[in-house]
């Protein structure tokens, strides 16, 4: 082969699909190695080397310099070796014999096809592993093209990726040809080349959006500080700003809702709440709970733990459906989050009065100083420190115990009035069962009552219709007859009516 012409066919080879000539020099040398030992037996140690200068691909048969030849296929003779290849060679070394290659023909030819192509196959897939790779972590845009099993296929291009029916939004639907964002979730080398893990449930799916619709977030002004979500549903993410000037949440909502709309349309309709982050843990809470006001916050720094007090007509709207409000706020804060209303704030410190009042002087002011250090129920204030309970002017080791020993007593007192409350509340549904039973029995006999009479009448109706007519027919026979029989049934219908 020309030195021309395989230089041209590898460069084309290499520029066609992308890749290193050199992978295609590699491919070709591998290629002519198996042929070689194909001819001359897998036992030959056979090299093959790409000869640039020459343009052509050159065999080399390794042999072992020896004085005294004992087999032929592995051995040559010293006299031999530096007479007619290396003067310089010793015995012991290996000399490289260069094979002649124009027998090969079409055996060499279709060998190099089939490692070409095999190699051409792998680079492509390494070509396309390491393109994806880079970027695990980013959006990616494709179209839906086939199911299988429950995943679906998403065509990017140059390869497929696959959706997992876990990282699927399930109020989500997708027929084949319908285009698709999706978040790089992972990327894996397998046999039969890359897999693309996609993802439309991840958290960082919300937070890659925002970034893409909100220019201070690509310009490192507004920062997403934390994200939660529950996909399909509702989501939250708190920001903050480096420019006092700029409204992290202004920002992050655009012109009319138009920037947040955008995200929204992309996640099919899910809500989004945009919280301003503080540094503040009591005032980062208050904020993650909207749209509920809150009253109060408790903090307990040691069990990482909030007690969040909001008004009795707020509480619903600060748990959310389902608990789904305070949820996605305990997820973006970090904190372990108690909602209580302010009635129930109300009986605790009731209680907690009733249990400190056991000391001379204390009462309601001692007990809101324990709910704020975090004693909210009767069995916190049973097991609190007496070291708290004496930090309280009037209150000494004594007065501490006796609290303790008070607050025990509480518990089952509480637990005992509760039960009893509940066993009122059940015998008070109970009788209502009943009294709607009866209610609905008494209704069920004065139904049939009324439908009896009913029947009752028109069968009476239907009788005299009959004999009626039979006394018209009975005239049409015998006039003189027929007045009398007529006679008779107005005087029988006379007395039904009377009756």
């Amino acid at each position: 082969m020309l030195i021309a012409t395989l230089k041209r066919e590898i460069d084309q080879i290499a520029k066609d699909n992308g890749i290193d000539s050199g992978e295609i020099i590699g491919a070709l040398e591998s290629a002519m190695e198996q042929a070689a030992h194909k001819r001359h037996g897998p036992d030959k140690e056979i090299e093959a080397r790409y000869n640039d200068e020459l343009g052509e691909i050159e065999l080399f048969e390794f042999m072992e310099v020896v004085e005294v030849v004992t087999d032929r296929k592995s051995q040559i003779e010293y006299s031999v070796a530096i007479a007619d290849y290396d003067p310089e060679a010793e015995i012991g070394d290996q000399i490289g014999i260069k094979m002649d290659t124009t027998g090969f023909g079409r055996i060499l030819a279709q060998a190099a096809k089939q490692v070409i192509i095999q190699r051409l196959r792998d680079a492509e897939r390494d070509h396309t592993y390491d393109e994806y790779a880079d970027r695990k972590g980013e959006l990616v845009n494709g179209i839906v093209r086939r199911f299988e099993k429950g995943s679906l296929i998403v065509d990017l291009g140059r390869t497929e990726a696959i959706l997992p029916p876990k990282e699927q939004v399930p109020r989500e639907g997708y027929r084949p040809g319908d285009r698709i964002r999706a978040y790089v979730l992972d990327v894996n080398r397998m046999s039969k080349g890359p897999q693309i893990i996609l993802s439309r449930t991840a958290t960082e799916l919300l937070t890659k959006l925002f970034e893409q619709e909100v220019p201070e977030m690509y310009e490192k002004i507004v920062t997403i500080e934390a994200a939660a979500r529950e996909p399909g549903g509702r989501s939250k993410i708190a920001v903050s700003s480096r420019d006092s000037d700029v409204d992290p949440v202004g920002a992050c909502v655009g012109m009319k809702g138009s920037r947040v709309q955008s995200v929204v349309q992309e996640l099919r309709g899910e809500r989004i709440d945009i919280v301003p982050w503080n540094a503040d843990a009591a005032r980062y809470v208050y904020s993650a709970l909207s749209p509920a006001q809150v009253s109060k916050v408790i903090i307990d720094e040691e069990t990482h733990a909030m007690d969040v007090i909001v008004p009795d007509d707020q509480l619903s709207l600060a748990i959310g459906r389902r608990g789904q409000n305070v949820r996605l706020a305990v997820q973006l804060t970090g904190w372990k989050i108690d909602i209580k209303s302010e009635s129930k704030m109300k009986e605790i410190a009731e209680w907690l009065s009733r249990a400190i009042s056991t000391v001379e002087g204390c009462g309601d002011p001692e007990a809101e100083l324990l709910l704020q250090q975090g004693v909210t129920s009767l069995e916190d204030l049973a097991r609190c420190s007496v070291e708290l309970l004496t930090s309280f002017p009037g209150i000494d080791e004594d007065g501490a115990g006796k609290i303790k020993v008070r607050a025990t007593e509480l518990v089952d007192v509480k637990v005992q009035e509760e039960r009893e409350a509940a066993e009122a509340a059940a015998e008070a549904a109970t009788a209502a069962q009943a009294a709607a039973a009866t209610a609905a029995e008494a209704a069920a006999v004065q139904e049939e009552s009324e439908e009896s009479e009913e029947n009752e009448e028109s069968e009476e109706s239907e009788e005299s219709e009959e004999n009626a007519v039979a006394a018209e027919e009975a005239a049409e026979a015998d006039p003189e007859a027929g007045v009398e029989e007529a006679a008779a049934s107005e005087e029988a219908g006379e007395e039904a009516e009377t009756t």
